[in-house]
């Protein structure tokens, strides 16, 4: 890869949930991530009442389970099975018709602008486990745009150190030196913004989540902000001005 192919590259660091996907019904993650807390640990604890919206898997658990005395230790020693019983509750909620993942709309002809486009690369940023992750991008028919690998919610309790992550392995798969501001995180709520900052990413906030309104992202100052992703030429200006 050359130095000046380098310098204008970008790549593409998306979020997935309310971002590119969405369930159908809303609430239908705690349905079986409950489930899978009970089959580990004996409990869900304080899940039901939590608002999750950008955390990390792993992150969720932690708070979920604090309440009953469970550490941050005990859910590394069982991460394994945490992941095993995750997945299997999340294909079963999904084969039974019970938990339905569609993109969110504008989302596929979004990622076909920039798979399309020879400055742009897509890779996942994502508080899910990285099983989950695929999983859904595949039940919405998104996953022929990742070709990348990224970093997911299974890798860290702290969403600012995923886009690090990602970066080392996206570097080393184009044999590329990319700086920080090279990447672009992409993302619904005041967690994405922070991830980018701590980083030194770019961000762009998009208004299309069920939990963080336009106006909470605007207080967070992404370097842009978009109502949806449903015009894909302002989209497309939007990562040009980047």
């Amino acid at each position: 890869m050359s130095q000046s192919f380098s310098s204008d590259l970008r790549v593409l660091l998306w979020d997935l949930d309310g971002t590119l996907v969405r369930g159908k019904r809303f609430g239908t993650f705690k349905d079986y991530t409950a489930p899978m807390l009970e089959s580990v640990f004996g409990t869900s604890g304080s899940l039901r009442e939590m608002i999750v919206s950008g955390m990390t898997d792993l992150q969720i658990v932690e708070e979920a389970l604090r309440c009953d005395g469970i550490t941050r230790e005990h859910i590394h020693a069982r991460k394994d099975e945490l992941k095993r019983s995750y997945i299997e509750q999340m294909k079963l909620a999904v084969s039974n018709g019970a938990h339905v993942i569609e993109a969110i709309p504008g989302g596929r002809e979004a990622l076909q602008a920039v798979h399309e486009h020879p400055r742009y690369h897509s890779a996942m940023l994502t508080g899910n486990i990285e099983p989950a992750a695929y999983l859904k991008v595949e039940s919405a028919g998104l996953a022929e745009f990742f070709t990348l690998p990224g970093a997911f919610g299974d890798e860290s309790f702290d969403r600012r150190d995923l886009p690090a992550f990602a970066a080392e392995r996206i570097k080393r798969f184009l044999g590329a030196e990319l700086a920080p501001e090279q990447f672009i995180v992409i993302g619904d709520t005041p967690n994405d913004v922070a991830c980018a900052r701590h980083f030194g990413a770019r961000v762009i906030g998009v208004g299309t989540g069920r939990v963080h309104s336009v106006e909470e992202l605007r207080a967070c100052e992404p370097d842009a902000l978009l109502p949806n992703l449903l015009d894909v030429d302002l989209f497309i200006r939007t990562l040009d001005s980047m």
